[in-house]
């Protein structure tokens, strides 16, 4: 089970990639076991020696009943404080950001995988998308005359 943040990719050039623990409620577990879940604009953030994961939306489990639910709400990450230092040294040196790309379970816990990415400029996310065309292409002309 794996929900992807297929924004980020387009958005960022990600430089590092690391596998952090997700503190989460029981029925946002069960929401994220079917799937439901949105990271497109979503970050993370280091308030007070902490890593959160802010406007991350985890919609209400279809059978829950609990009132004041907040599909918005910031969820703390877990991770050790020596790769908080480093992360922390890492931002202070660059322009970079931190950005969660994929929320997967690794048996029965979840896992979020953040990079340590810089932003794209516009020119460099239309250069993406050219050699995207380009390579499509070239495999349907390659289809083309295999057949």
């Amino acid at each position: 089970m794996q929900i992807l943040n297929k924004k980020a990719l387009f958005n960022y050039e990600v430089l590092e990639r690391l596998e952090v623990g997700i503190l989460l409620k029981g029925a946002e577990v069960k929401s994220l076991r079917d799937g439901r879940c949105n990271l497109g604009e979503s970050f993370v953030k280091i308030l007070s020696g902490e890593l959160w994961l802010v406007n991350t939306e985890i919609p209400r489990y279809k059978y829950d009943g609990s009132e004041g639910y907040d599909s918005n709400r910031s969820r703390k990450l877990l991770i050790n404080k020596k790769e908080l230092v480093y992360l922390e040294s890492k931002m202070k040196q660059g322009n970079l950001a931190l950005i969660p790309l994929k929320i997967y379970s690794k048996g029965s816990i979840f896992k979020v995988e953040i990079g340590l990415a810089k932003g794209k400029k516009r020119y460099e996310k239309k250069l993406q998308e050219k050699e995207r065309d380009l390579e499509r292409e070239l495999l349907v002309e390659k289809r083309k005359y295999m057949i």
